[in-house]
Parts: structure tokens; sequence; C-alpha cells
């Protein structure tokens, strides 16, 4: 029989004597959730590479059980997709397709796990499949892609564990964060969040579960060989955090940190996430979830005072948006109901069309405008690296024939290297090096390379410390009007090694952000 207006009423609010029951079963995430993959699969063979994926696909030729700024499960994603596929973006944007989609279904079920019916799981989930971390996320192969997908299993986990007390679903968590450590080490940030959340609004008794304990022995186990790659290596992500806290990395510092709150899911979302944390923490009904509404200001608390970027605790946002949803469809069925409806559905199509501009590669690459790289960069950063390489080659092609021989590139960093590792090839360039991040591992000039083009500086200074001669010698035409971190920017020739690359590798050329 089908639901009646009234049960979906009862079931996305409240009960005043005990937590909601679990919502219906509804196809309608699933929908929405395929559309987003299909979308985003469509899309993926759009514009170009990103410079981090570039970067991914030369980590890939270095497995490792870490790297300076990542472990290995995102280099090893792009390795085995250029192996099947070279040069596919489709491919190797699939499994970022496939989370986008996943993290809609999930968002939704948190919603479900919290009592809503299936007009508000509806809700959840298009508002999670028109924000921005899962469009832009989804887009691209990401670190932060694969972080949007470990947070939200185990925090679903994590809900279902405070809603029926069965404390085994922490297994999953476990699991899910010591994959996703795997990845990165943000999930120890969520892990510190839920954990905090746990002390401050209970249920404490959790924390001394032995299945609780079992959950974080497989969450440590598992990140085990990368946490033993990072000590052994000095814990150079220490170094990356600390040029972030400083401001040198997109997204980052601690002002942008808070504005990004507001854009990350979307602007026309915020009412409907700060409704899920005023439910979270004052509805008596939620008590037993409470921990969740801490765990973010917790997560989020730590961001913006370590000057972390202001994305990291995205997933949480959408855990907040799932919250959010049974108020917001309780309230769009009181007093003025169709107007109430009517300006839901208005935010909710500005919302997808926003994002789609915004946020995905629909607009053509050569007209894009200005105002869309203002407030999506990566944008930006996925047009013109075939160009880019052309600008090398050229200037590679005007150095007197004995030096060609023996010049190398020298980038300053990781996507242009990346770049040119793949373009370069097939336009005669040499080998590319960089300090940058985990590109100083991957090796440094030879002793004799005493010519270098030298690109990703912008004044000559910078390389006058490492070379007896530098001029300019041409420029990067990227052959359209869009303003990242390479289009217009010099190209240097560097004479004459002041000291052998051995001695100024490892302490001034070797950088991390």
């Amino acid at each position: 029989m089908a639901e009646s207006v009234t049960d979906v009423d009862r079931r996305d609010a409240a009960t005043p004597d005990g937590p909601p029951a679990v919502g219906p079963r509804t196809a309608a995430p699933w929908l929405v959730g395929a559309a987003v993959t299909a979308a985003l699969l469509l899309l993926a063979g759009r514009y170009g590479y990103h410079r981090d994926e570039l970067y991914f696909l030369l980590c890939g030729r270095h497995l490792d059980w870490g790297f300076v700024d990542q472990g290995p499960l995102v280099p090893a994603l792009a390795r085995v997709a250029d192996t099947i596929a070279p040069g596919n973006l489709v491919l190797l944007r699939t499994p970022s397709a496939l989370i986008g989609g996943a993290a809609v279904v999930l968002v939704a079920a948190i919603a479900r796990e919290l009592g809503a019916g299936r007009g508000a799981q509806a809700v959840a989930a298009v508002l999670a499949a028109a924000s921005g971390v899962v469009l832009a996320g989804g887009h691209l192969l990401s670190t932060t892609t694969v972080d949007l997908l470990v947070w939200l299993v185990a925090v679903l986990c994590v809900t279902r564990t405070l809603r029926t007390g069965d404390t085994r679903w922490v297994l999953g968590a476990g699991l899910a964060l010591g994959v996703g450590m795997i990845n990165k080490p943000l999930p120890a940030l969520l892990g510190v969040g839920l954990v905090t959340g746990v002390l401050i609004a209970g249920p404490r008794r959790l924390l001394r579960d032995r299945w609780v304990l079992a959950g974080a022995a497989v969450a440590v186990l598992l990140a085990a060989p990368y946490l033993t790659w990072q000590a052994a290596h000095g814990f150079p992500q220490l170094s990356v955090a600390s040029a972030i806290a400083d401001g040198d990395s997109s997204y980052s510092g601690r002002l942008e940190a808070v504005v990004l709150q507001l854009e990350i899911v979307s602007p026309f979302a915020v009412p409907v996430w700060v409704a899920g944390l005023v439910a979270l923490l004052r509805r008596p009904s939620w008590a037993a979830y409470r921990a969740l509404a801490w765990a973010w200001l917790v997560v989020v608390a730590i961001v913006v005072l370590a000057g972390g970027k202001g994305y990291y605790d995205a997933p949480l946002l959408l855990v907040l948006t799932a919250a959010g949803a049974a108020p917001t469809v309780a309230w769009a069925r009181r007093g003025a109901a169709r107007a109430r409806q009517a300006l839901l559905a208005v935010a909710a199509v500005l919302m997808v069309a926003g994002g789609a501009v915004l946020l995905l590669p629909v607009l053509p690459a050569d007209r894009l405008p200005g105002f869309v790289v203002a407030v999506n960069y990566d944008a930006g950063e996925t047009i013109g690296w075939p160009a880019f390489a052309d600008s090398v080659a050229a200037v590679h092609r005007g150095l007197p024939v004995a030096e060609r021989d023996r010049a190398v590139v020298l980038t300053g960093n990781y996507g242009e290297a990346g770049a040119l590792a793949r373009y370069g090839p097939a336009r005669g360039l040499p080998r590319a090096y960089s300090g940058h991040n985990s590109m100083a591992a991957f090796g440094r000039p030879p002793a004799g390379a005493d010519v270098v083009i030298a690109v990703g500086w912008s004044r000559p200074d910078q390389l006058r410390r490492w070379f007896t001669e530098v001029t300019e010698a041409g420029r990067v035409d990227q052959r359209v009007d869009v303003d990242n971190e390479e289009n217009g920017e010099p190209i240097f020739v560097g004479r004459g090694l002041r000291r052998p690359w051995a001695d100024i590798w490892d302490g001034e050329v070797r950088h991390a952000s």
C-alpha cells in the first residue's frame, strides 16, 4: 500500500518518546546517484588532466607504501587505469564518478537512519547530488574523492550503531577509516571528531566496548604500512601540513576555511545543514545522535585553528545536510506549503544549475568565463597542458644543438613535471625534474646537466641561487584566456651550475606544499 502524506510527516518529524524509527526504503536515492554517475562519466573526457592527476600518474610509476603528501591508494588507481588504457581520461576518472553516485546514496542512507521519510531522503539525495564536494570530487581522480567515500561510510556505520546499539557496525567504520588511511591521514581527523563527540555527548560506554576497540584496531592495522613509511622518512606529511597552514596551497588559510563552510555543499544548502546541526544538538529525540554534531564542530575547529584546507570537513557537512533534510521537508509542509515548496524547488534548481556551470566542464574551454575559475580554481588547472608542453618544447628547440643534447627541464611544481612526462616525449623534450613534494624523491638531474630549462618560477632571481646565468627564453602560451598558475608565466634557461645538484637538491630545490 502506498504511504500517505500523514505517514511521511510522522516519519520526517521527531517523536517525543525516543529516537525515530529508521525511515522507509525508497529507490529515489539510487536513481539520483545513478544519474550523477552517468553525468560525471559523460563529462569525464572534457578539458584535460588536472595537475594532481598528472602527479598521481607519476607517483603510480614509483609505487611505494607512502609518499610525501599521500598514501599509495590513488596513485595505484591511476597506474591501473593508465595501464589498461593509457591516456584515457574517462577510465582514469571512472572511480571518482562511481564514488560521486555512491556518495548520494550514502547521504540519503544516513538521513534514513535518522528517520527520514521517502520525501526527505529524496531531498537529501538531490542536495548531495548538486553539492560542490560531490560534483567537483566526482569529476576528478583525487584523494579528496576517496576521502568522501571513506568518511560517509564510516559515519553511516557509526549512525547505525547509535540507532541500534549494535556495536558490531563499528567494525565497518574501522575498516573504512583504515582503508582511508592508505589514501591520506585525514580519516584520523574524523576518528578524533567522532571519539570527542562521543566523549561530549555520549554514549561514553561505546569507548569501552570490545567491538569499538576491535574497530579501532582494524583501522590502525590497515594504516600501519603507511604510518611506518611516514615514520621511516621523518613524517614528511607534517612539512606539507605546515606549508598548507602557511597558506602555500590552494584552498588554504583560516579565513578561507571559514568561508568555504558556506560554499562546500552550496550556499543554497546552508539553511538545510544548519537546520540539521541545530536538530542534532537540540532535539530530545535525536539525543542518541548528538555526537555527530559535535564531531563536525570539533573537526572544523581543528581545521580552522591548524590552518588546514577548508574542504577537509566537507563529508561531515553532507552528514549535517542529511540530518537537515527531514526538518526541511517538515518546514515545507507547514503554513503556506505551496510557497515554501516552490522556494525549495527553486533553490534546488539554482543549486543544480550553478553546480553544473561552476564545477563541471560544461562550457567551452576556450571561452571559459573568468568567474568560473575565480570560484573553482580546479577548472583552470585542467586546461592547456598540451599547449604548456608546446611552449617548453619551443624553448628547447631554440637552444644550440650542443646544449639541446644535454639540457634537462626543471619545474616548480609536480603538475608541470607531470604534464611534461605525459606530453613531453612526443615533442622531443628531455626528462623533467622537480623538487616539489614526492617529485624530489623520483630523481634529480644528472651531474652533467648544466643547461636547464626552468618553468614554474616567476622571477629570474629565484634561479640565480643555482645558476651563474639565467635568461628568459619564452613564455607559456596555453592558447586560451584562462587564469591558472602557468598561463603567461616565463620560461628561463639556466646555465652554469654554481654547485653540484647533489649539494643543492635536498636542501634547496626540494620543497613541500
